[in-house]
This record gives C-alpha cells, sequence and structure tokens, in this order.
C-alpha cells in the first residue's frame, strides 16, 4: 500500500480520536471550578478518559509520522476540529448548524487543496541531531512561557501555546519513530534520542494540560487555535530542519495559499458558530446573569374576576369593553376599590 495512503487514513483516525478527547476535556472544564487545582483535576474518572483518547490519537498519530512527512500528516490534524462539531453537538443535545457545515465545507476544501502542495509520498528519513532538538525545546519553552503570562484572552493564548507544543512534539516524535525503525540514523540508544524523548514526554503533557486550561472558556475557539497552530509549528521544523519541501512551482503554491485561506475560513466560521451562547433559561444559570426569555418568564399576572366561587365571571375590563362600566365604590363598605361590594359579595352584577 502507498505510504501517503496509509498516513493519511492514520491520520483520519487520530483526528477522530483527538476530537473525542476535545469533547470530553471541553465538558470537564465546564464542570470543574476555576479554581481547582491540577490535583483534583487528575482525581476524576473524566480527566483519564479525555487522557486515553489522546493517547490512542497520539500512538495513531506516530505510526502516520512514520509513513508520511510532517507538511502531510499534520495538516490533516485541522479534521479534529471538523470531527469534534457533530460530537460537540451531540454532546450538548443540539443540532449541527449551517453556519457549521459550511465551516466544515471549507475546511476540507482547504485541506483538500494543501494535501495536493504537501510532501511527496517517499517515507520519511531525516532526523533533528542533539543540538538541534535542544534548540526547538529551548524556543518553544521562551514561546510557551511568554503565551503564559498574565494578560486578555487567557484562554486564546494558553491555546496557542498547546498548538505549539503538541506541533513540536510531533517533530520530536518523528525523529524518534525515524531513529528507532531506520538503523541508519544513528544507534538505537543514545543521548541524543533519550533527550528527545523526555522533550517529547514534556511538552504532550505540557499540551494536554494547556489544552485543559484553554477549553474553560469554551470549545470552539481554543480548539480552531490548537488546530492552526499545531500544523504550522510542526511544518516549520520539518521545512527548516529535516528537509521537506512543498510540491511543484508557482501554480501549486497559489493553490496552497488559496487552500489555506479556505481552512481559515472554515476554521473562524466553526469557532464563531460553536462560540454562540445556549438559550437562556429560567432563573438564569451564571452564564446568562439569570435574564429571562418571554417564554420562561413565568404565567402572566391573574386578572381580578368578578363572581362567586362556583361560577367564573368575566374580568372587569371586559365589561367596560362593553360599555357596563363597573359601580362606584361605597367609601364605607368592605371590598375591592373600584369594585360593587354587592357584586363581590353575592356573586351578581
Amino acid at each position: 500500500m502507498n505510504a501517503t495512503l496509509v498516513a493519511v487514513v492514520l491520520s483520519l483516525v487520530s483526528a477522530a480520536a483527538y476530537a473525542a478527547a476535545a469533547v470530553a476535556q471541553a465538558r470537564l472544564a465546564g464542570r470543574t471550578e476555576p479554581s481547582a487545582g491540577v490535583l483534583r483535576m487528575l482525581g476524576r474518572g473524566a480527566w483519564w478518559s479525555a487522557v486515553g483518547l489522546n493517547a490512542a490519537g497520539a500512538l495513531l498519530h506516530v505510526a502516520a509520522l512514520k509513513y508520511g512527512p510532517l507538511t502531510l500528516v499534520q495538516p490533516l490534524g485541522a479534521l479534529t476540529l471538523v470531527a469534534a462539531v457533530p460530537l460537540g453537538a451531540r454532546a450538548a443535545g443540539r443540532r449541527v448548524s449551517r453556519t457549521e457545515w459550511r465551516g466544515t465545507l471549507l475546511t476540507l476544501i482547504g485541506l483538500g487543496a494543501l494535501l495536493m502542495t504537501a510532501g511527496g509520498g517517499a517515507a520519511p528519513h531525516e532526523t533533528l541531531s542533539l543540538p538541534e532538538a535542544l534548540g526547538v525545546g529551548a524556543a518553544t519553552m521562551a514561546v510557551v512561557a511568554g503565551l503564559s503570562r498574565p494578560g486578555t484572552r487567557p484562554g486564546l493564548r494558553h491555546a496557542a501555546a498547546s498548538g505549539i507544543t503538541s506541533g513540536v512534539a510531533s517533530a520530536l516524535t518523528q525523529t524518534l519513530t525515524v531513529a528507532v525503525t531506520d538503523h541508519t540514523a544513528g544507534p538505537l540508544f543514545s543521548w541524543r534520542l533519550l533527550t528527545v524523548a523526555l522533550l517529547v514526554s514534556a511538552f504532550a503533557m505540557g499540551g494536554l494540560l494547556l489544552s485543559q486550561t484553554a477549553y474553560r472558556g469554551g470549545l470552539g475557539a481554543p480548539l480552531a487555535v490548537v488546530t492552526l497552530a499545531n500544523p504550522v509549528a510542526a511544518a516549520a521544523i520539518g521545512l527548516a530542519l529535516l528537509g521537506e519541501r512543498l510540491q511543484g512551482g508557482a501554480v501549486s503554491v497559489m493553490l496552497a495559499l488559496a487552500g489555506a485561506a479556505a481552512a481559515v475560513r472554515g476554521v473562524i466560521l466553526l469557532s464563531r458558530a460553536q462560540e454562540r451562547p445556549a438559550p437562556r433559561t429560567a432563573g438564569g444559570d451564571g452564564a446568562t446573569g439569570g435574564d429571562r426569555t418571554p417564554a420562561d418568564a413565568g404565567p402572566a399576572p391573574s386578572r381580578i374576576v368578578i363572581g362567586s366561587p362556583r361560577k367564573r365571571r368575566r374580568p372587569v375590563l371586559a365589561r367596560a369593553a362593553r360599555g357596563r362600566a363597573p359601580h362606584a365604590p361605597d367609601p364605607g363598605a368592605p371590598g375591592l376599590p373600584g369594585l360593587d361590594p354587592l357584586a363581590v359579595r353575592t356573586g351578581g352584577p
């Protein structure tokens, strides 16, 4: 079987696993207080379910990197957002909106254009040297530290940091995969591979925790940022350090740019659709500030009805509309103001 086809199939299944993990993380973030510590989150079964799904996606992703270059495998990670749309809608008990379908279609078209200009069908064989791996790790930690500083939009900044660390982990993972399966890349056990393995573990766990923090503000926009930052970081390493190249000439470059624009537009539509507030409910839920819609405002106040308890009469306003004004009130008699006390007591006009 063609190596490119194997890489694409494995990437698709990996994206589905990552999408299920993202939905599970978003639901967990919605049920967890922002002040809750990491240890408390680690004690919840939902967290370990998300970790298991992420681990399955990571293993499939590693297998895809064995058969395809970073410039091919990483863009397919954008399908995680496409798969998360129906999964998230089903988890929320709603239908996928028209805007979400439009975003999905644009994302697929853009990915198709990018795949046509991605690296060739040959399996990767280049690996990072020890100085290159250390340089990539140091630069990544500096970028993540800058994005994690306090400021505005922490969810999107944490999502960008998560996407970058995950993309770098993928690039480092490819070095491990090629080195283990291709003995011409150097000795199997060396300081270089041990260092790369430690960096992969640190960045993979860091990306998972950063994404969990980012999903506290919702799933759509943070997942969109993760989806875009991941392939950009990995492709940058592949093109700069691993000798990967895009196919074709100027026409292919223009096609890739058009595909990238379509994919970005699709991701924006998906993120906007998923960020729309849910319908407000009676009594408020904290997110809506206690506002209530007319349908949830409760029953209208009852009108004053004149008549005996056994036989209801029309309201006073209805009688006035027929030209029969109510009797003038008797200041000395008990009863309701503006009503005939006799009518109130006896039930007749």
